[in-house]
């Protein structure tokens, strides 16, 4: 298998095998999530020669080739690195997360989760294709709200979840209107191509549109201002999702995006201030409100906040030296910020809290986790000879150049973020310093220690690549750096050095100023702003953007309840009337000019035709009419219009519909029999009852001009249909070609199985669901008690001597020689279900009808025997048949997609038998034995789960004339 696609594929090979794991242990799917990403990493690690020779992997797929979409797998430096980020990270995680979760979570839905973001990551980075970006980047929306919000018991974790889906997924929807329109201006949407056309693109007249909308994918990814407020809310998810999305991958997938898009998007004003703007306010907003955070996890949110503004900045900016900058401390965040969220991890798993108010004194019970909590801080705040330190002086280096020597803000904003910074890395580390907290701990102070051994070996890991890079940055990450700054650069790679000495400049004196700065700053608050009291963050502390994203999703609550109350309603009548109402005006409002009608030829009236029609319009009519008095009667009146129906369409010849038409009609009048046992008594018979008031007969006129009205317009339309010219369809095209191409001369089912193959199968999987969901719903609830009648069944097996007239025993004879004759119909209507179900590729008939007839017979069984006796006898499982079905369709589909043809694609042959001669065997065959066994399948389900709530097999008490109570009730035997 080509080694990209693999790549993607292992970790969601991973999350199946994790999850299917059994529960109650940690170490079984802890290890099949380990090994799926421990082999994607060194099939990843692997290919760094080919990449640092200059080689760009791709491989490409056909997926939709008539709109110009392919599948594009693509990897160049950039994404080498933050592949290396997503799965080296995210192995250390995993491996922590092992020891951090307890044996009381659901562990297999967590690994599974976990890697499945990291597949949907790993397609983000990998993808050469715009909208397959687009598809994969909506994966990690997903994968994500169900890791944020795994602690479903928790009312934070709910809200952070859907929070953070909220804002992520509206970015999504607009990052998916800018490719299109980047697509659109560049005429492809191949990565490669958009990267090409960058000149063409910046001047383009949409070019400011595309910019504006790519940049709130990106922003709302990264948690840029103002959408910030939903990356702490998410820190309610366990510590090893935090330390994993937001250090490594899901906030890092907006930077890196901006990264992959910079050669095509930079470069321009709007760019600086829409991307170096939003940067700016982040980085300021997000280092100030981390210093007043209580949760050791807040803190590290907004600190994530502010880092991700300061690459954004960089990114803003617009340099080659800021590109690198920006490069270099993406990889260094991830590596101090992933052991920092860890370190937190360890403190709240052997303390039982995160609150640095309680919190003192940890660095005596648990020395060696404070040790690297605090070099890890370190190099947050840019301590020399750390790596934070190295990738931050590029930063104030490349701020302090952009403004030259008339504009210092930027330098300003710089030096105070980096003050900030520092200020918030004291405050973090000032937990494991001072007296041991002893009553103030959720546990006894005495039972705090070191973690286990591997659940600290990430840490140590991460901490000491801190040290390796701070102290030889070229020999450790020169050469990475170089690659993924080449794939965004390209030939314009500028000359840069990665030495710790570049002697005494503007950007060392700014690191002081930041280092000094910083610790003079958190030295006067803890004086005089006495950190550990305060509630709120000081002059920002109304800025509440949680509270804005609160305000706007009430007012879109109310928006929409108010909506549903004008338009809504629980009766099914107003709804259908609006649907008329639109069904009749749309045609009208759209249709401009008027088409010209075709006049009717009185030369081509058929007396016997319209005759037909005028016996279906009288049974409408007295379908109607004896709504009122009798349910019975007008579905009897129902059916007959259904059979004119049917007779009309083989009158224009059309056989396939006339037989379809002819079976719906018999499933829908046995699904109507059985639904009206869940209507109510009538209290009174609606002759008796009096005239009808005055709103009554309104609400009833109203209703007839509506329906003469959508009457006349579906006639209308027909009328225009029918006697359109020829050539203004594409009829001739299916007909013209089904025998040469699809194999059969059924135009009809050629066209369902062949053709639109794809369309067909869509639709027996909305079947299946429609039938699923339909037992589902009515397994839980119950008919009113006064609604159960006997059925036929208890009818004939009553006690002759209890409460029967000689009338009502003869009643029951007929009923049980009925019984046996109809039985006698299930072989006989399934050998008609076969003959129409062989002959349908040819001559009418085919799988969907096919399916009907033989639901029709297990029906009458159903009706006759009741459904323990079929249930039992038959052995009839539904859904195992609609199982069935789609597993046959789809593979029918895979099967040609597997020999080199797209999917779907249909093959025929002829063989020769003995006995039997020559037959024509079409692949569709077997596709449309699909549709037969789901259309079975759920044509049964919906009936038996109605017929088991409302067919019960109750025995009345004798002369009570009522249903028994509800507790009286036997349960309902469940439907295999």
């Amino acid at each position: 298998m080509p080694l990209l696609p693999t790549l993607v594929l292992l970790p969601f090979v991973g999350a199946f095998v994790a999850l299917c794991m059994p529960g109650g242990s940690r170490t079984r799917p802890a290890a099949a999530a380990a090994i799926a990403t421990l082999a994607a990493l060194l099939l990843t690690i692997a290919q760094f020669g080919r990449i640092a020779g200059g080689e760009v992997l791709r491989m490409r797929a056909a997926w939709l080739p008539e709109a110009g979409l392919d599948l594009v797998w693509r990897m160049d430096g950039l994404a080498w690195l933050f592949s290396v980020i997503v799965l080296g990270i995210g192995l250390l995680v995993l491996v922590y997360a092992r020891y951090y979760m307890s044996r009381d979570d659901p562990l297999a839905r967590f690994f599974a989760c976990m890697l499945a973001f990291m597949g949907s990551m790993l397609g983000v980075v990998l993808s050469g294709n715009l909208i397959q970006l687009v598809v994969f980047w909506e994966l990690t929306s997903f994968t994500s709200f169900l890791l944020i919000g795994y602690w479903q018991q928790r009312n934070d974790a709910r809200r952070g979840a859907r929070m953070a889906f909220t804002v992520t997924t509206a970015g999504g929807l607009c990052l998916l209107a800018g490719m299109l329109i980047l697509g659109h201006i560049a005429g492809s949407y191949e990565l490669e191509a958009v990267l090409a056309a960058a000149s063409r693109i910046q001047a383009h007249a949409l070019y400011p549109a595309a910019l504006v909308l790519i940049a709130l994918g990106a922003l709302t990814k990264s948690a840029q201002f103002p959408f910030h407020f939903w990356l702490p809310h998410a820190m309610a998810a366990p510590t090893p999702v935090s330390a994993y999305l937001h250090s490594a991958t899901m906030v890092k997938a907006g930077v890196f995006l901006l990264m992959r898009l910079w050669p095509a998007l930079s470069g321009t004003e709007a760019w600086t201030w829409l991307i170096g703007g939003a940067g700016l306010c982040t980085l300021l907003l997000g280092s100030f409100y981390a210093i007043f955070q209580h949760d050791m996890k807040g803190l590290l949110a907004y600190s994530t906040i502010s880092h991700l503004g300061l690459i954004t900045v960089l990114l803003g900016i617009g340099t080659p030296l800021s590109v690198i900058a920006a490069v270099f401390h993406t990889m260094n965040h991830a590596i101090f910020k992933a052991s920092l969220f860890m370190a937190v991890g360890i403190v709240d798993h052997e303390t039982g809290t995160r609150d640095m108010r309680i919190l003192r004194g940890l660095g005596k019970a648990m020395p060696y986790t404070a040790a690297l909590a605090v070099v890890a801080s370190a190099a947050m705040a840019g301590v020399p000879l750390l790596n934070g330190f190295l990738s931050k002086e590029m930063f104030f280096a490349e701020a302090a150049l952009v403004g030259g020597t008339e504009d210092w803000s930027l330098a300003v904003a710089a030096t105070l973020m980096g003050i900030f910074s520092v200020a918030y890395s004291l405050r973090f580390i000032g937990v494991f310093f001072g007296p041991l907290a002893q009553d103030r701990l959720p546990r006894p102070a005495h039972t705090v220690h070191e973690p286990p051994r591997w659940m600290r070996f990430p840490v140590e890991c991460l901490v000491v690549l801190c040290i390796a890079v701070g102290v030889l940055p070229q020999r450790t990450i020169g050469d990475v750096l170089a690659v993924a700054a080449h794939a965004v650069l390209g030939p314009g790679m500028p000359e840069y050095d990665l030495a710790i000495w570049h002697g005494v400049n503007l950007p060392l004196l700014m690191s002081g100023v930041a280092l000094l700065g910083g610790c003079l700053f958190y030295v006067f608050l803890r004086r005089r702003a006495n950190l550990r009291q305060r509630t709120d963050v000081p002059l920002l502390h109304r800025l509440k953007g949680a509270q804005a994203y609160e305000n706007v999703m009430q007012w879109l609550s109310l928006g929409a309840a108010w909506l549903i109350r004008w338009t809504a309603t629980r009766r099914l009548q107003p709804q259908f009337r609006i649907l008329v109402v639109v069904l009749v005006a749309a045609p009208l409002l759209l249709a401009r000019p008027l088409p010209d009608w075709p006049r009717l030829q009185l030369a081509d009236f058929d007396p016997r035709f319209a005759s037909l029609w005028l016996i279906g319009a009288a049974c409408a009519v007295a379908a109607a009419w004896k709504a009122k008095y009798h349910r019975m009667a007008a579905l009897v009146m129902v059916g007959g219009t259904g059979i004119a129906t049917s007779i009309s369409f083989l009158w224009l010849s059309a056989p396939d519909l006339a037989l379809t038409q002819l079976m719906v009609e018999t499933v829908t009048t046995v699904l109507i029999l059985l639904g009206l046992r869940w209507l109510p008594l009538r209290r009174q018979p609606a002759a008796l009852a009096g005239p009808a008031p005055a709103s009554t007969q309104f609400r009833r006129g109203r209703d007839l001009l509506l329906a003469l009205a959508g009457g006349l317009g579906l006639a209308a339309l027909s009328h225009v249909v029918l006697t359109r010219p020829a050539g203004r369809s594409i009829s001739d095209f299916y007909v013209l070609r089904a025998l040469p191409e699809g194999g059969g001369a059924n135009v009809v089912n050629v066209l369902l199985v062949d053709f639109r193959g794809f369309d067909t199968m869509g639709e027996i999987t909305v079947l299946g669901v429609v039938a699923l969901t339909v037992y589902a719903l009515l397994r839980r609830f119950r008919p009113a008690p006064e609604s159960v009648a006997i059925p036929l069944q208890q009818a004939s097996d009553a006690d002759p001597a209890v409460g029967q007239t000689p009338a009502q025993q003869a009643g029951s004879g007929y009923l049980m020689i009925a019984g046996v004759y109809m039985r006698a119909l299930l072989p006989v209507m399934g050998l008609v279900a076969a003959y129409f179900f062989m002959r349908g590729h040819n001559l009418p008939g085919g799988g969907f009808v096919a399916g009907l007839i033989f639901a029709t017979a297990l029906i009458v069984q159903y009706m006759v025997a009741g459904t323990d006796w079929v249930e039992n006898r038959l052995r009839l499982r539904p859904h195992r048949w609609i199982a069935s079905g789609l597993g046959i369709a789809c593979g029918t589909g895979l099967g040609a997609w597997l020999v080199g043809y797209p999917f779907l694609t249909s093959h025929t042959a002829h063989l020769t038998l003995p006995l039997l001669g020559e037959i024509h065997v079409p692949s569709a065959f077997l596709f449309d034995l699909g549709v037969f066994l789901a259309v079975v399948g759920a044509t049964m389900l919906i009936l038996v789960a109605l017929a088991h709530q409302s067919l019960r097999s109750h025995r009345l008490p004798a002369g009570s004339g009522r249903a028994p109570a509800p507790s009286a009730l036997p349960p309902t035997k469940e439907i295999q």
